[in-house]
């Protein structure tokens, strides 16, 4: 019942926005700058708060339409290389003749779509030819596609990289961290041609016993059947994917909100401020912002059970447990992929140490093809978006690549 009643919630409540997207409209209307009453701006504002609070379940748009290679501006084509019932192989094709090393960015599947790194994909596209995994809500998958689990994002990873081809690299943010290195692992044990040149992991849960956050304490706090029971819901008939059984995007919203919530209260109301104040500028990178947070996507359940039994619980890669369809998946037989490793000084869901663990358990990468930065002045988000992941982490990034390509 509880996604049913998320759902009937958002039903009654879209009346309610439709009148305050009216209402901040008339408000819009009826500006008249320094002389508009204080009444009218106040109104607005509101109304605008209101109008601009509810979820979306549909993926924004990346919104690349050109970018600088060297000293010429090229046009920019989102293109499916590959797609699955789960998620597509989306390219970012340049209309360029220069040849560039080719980039996978393996984006979370943790409750927000692949254009959460839009500002990822946006530093690396000039100097690299970019591909990311473009994960598709689980809510629209019907039944017929069959399940996904830990496994099945492991698949996904390698078919992606064959269909790259040799000579890639990969990048991992955040939650496929360990997917990725998994996948790496099984291609290096079964000799697979396209095994990537270098390994990038940012901000990833590689071992989450090393300095434990809130996050990682949650998932040891309760057995994973109170998982299933309080956070596992059906998806309502009327969405293509009616009755399969999601961990939904709503929930994991909810969980983020939880964890910061002072600093969202703030934000939005200096967004009021903004509104009132007519700061139009810091208005609008305000809802940029938060039209991006609040776009969800459900996970598949098996998906984040498994995560969270076989990662943050039970530890499998560390301990040296994890498995690929029944086989043992064993980093140490990686030795043709560098490794990066990159953390975030103040990160409060992946802690120090916590992704360097890879470094450890890839024996057979060179020490010298071995690399990590810790980036102060950052949390998670700062690792992989904003000024100091352009400015500071990127040109590790691009270093690593460089001389691996």
């Amino acid at each position: 019942m509880l996604y049913e009643f998320y759902q009937a919630q958002v039903d009654l409540l879209a009346p309610v926005r439709t009148a305050a997207r009216f209402g901040a409209s008339l408000a819009r209307a009826w500006d008249m700058g320094a002389y508009t009453p204080a009444a009218i701006r106040h109104l607005g504002a509101i109304a605008n708060l209101i109008a601009d609070s509810g979820l979306t379940h549909a993926r924004p748009p990346f919104g690349f339409e050109s970018v600088r290679v060297g000293n010429q501006m090229v046009a920019v084509t989102e293109e499916a290389a590959d797609e699955t019932p789960f998620g597509t192989l989306l390219h970012f094709r340049k209309d360029s003749t220069v040849v560039q090393p080719r980039v996978l960015v393996v984006a979370p599947m943790s409750g927000h779509f692949a254009t959460l790194l839009r500002g990822t994909v946006k530093v690396l596209l000039p100097e690299h030819d970019v591909y990311i995994t473009d994960w598709k809500n689980a809510r629209d998958v019907p039944l017929s596609a069959g399940s996904f689990g830990l496994d099945n994002f492991v698949d996904h990873l390698i078919r992606f990289l064959e269909t790259i081809g040799t000579g890639s690299h990969m990048l991992a943010v955040c939650q496929p961290a360990v997917p990725a290195l998994a996948a790496v692992a099984v291609m290096a044990q079964t000799g697979n041609p396209a095994q990537p040149n270098s390994l990038t992991l940012m901000a990833g849960p590689i071992d989450t016993r090393i300095n434990p956050t809130k996050v990682n304490e949650l998932a040891q706090s309760r057995p994973l059947d109170w998982f299933q029971k309080n956070l596992i819901a059906s998806v309502p008939w009327r969405y293509a994917g009616a009755h399969r059984r999601v961990y939904p995007g709503f929930m994991q919203l909810t969980a983020f909100l939880s964890m910061n919530l002072d600093r969202h209260i703030n934000a939005h109301v200096g967004q009021f401020r903004n509104l009132v104040g007519g700061d139009s500028t810091s208005a609008a990178a305000h809802r940029r912002f938060y039209d991006e947070y609040n776009a969800v996507m459900d996970l598949p359940a098996e998906f984040y059970l498994e995560t969270v039994q076989r990662v943050f619980q039970d530890h499998h890669l560390p301990l040296g447990r994890l498995t690929w369809h029944g086989e043992r998946v064993k980093p140490s037989a990686i030795r043709r992929t560098a490794l990066l490793t990159v953390e975030g000084e103040r990160d409060d869901i992946c802690a120090i140490g916590q992704t360097m663990a890879a470094l450890d358990l890839c024996t057979g990468v060179p020490v010298g093809r071995k690399q990590h930065h810790l980036q102060s002045g950052v949390g998670h988000y700062g690792v992989f978006s904003g000024s100091r992941w352009a400015r500071e982490v990127y040109p590790r990034v691009r270093q690593m690549i460089q001389v691996t390509n």
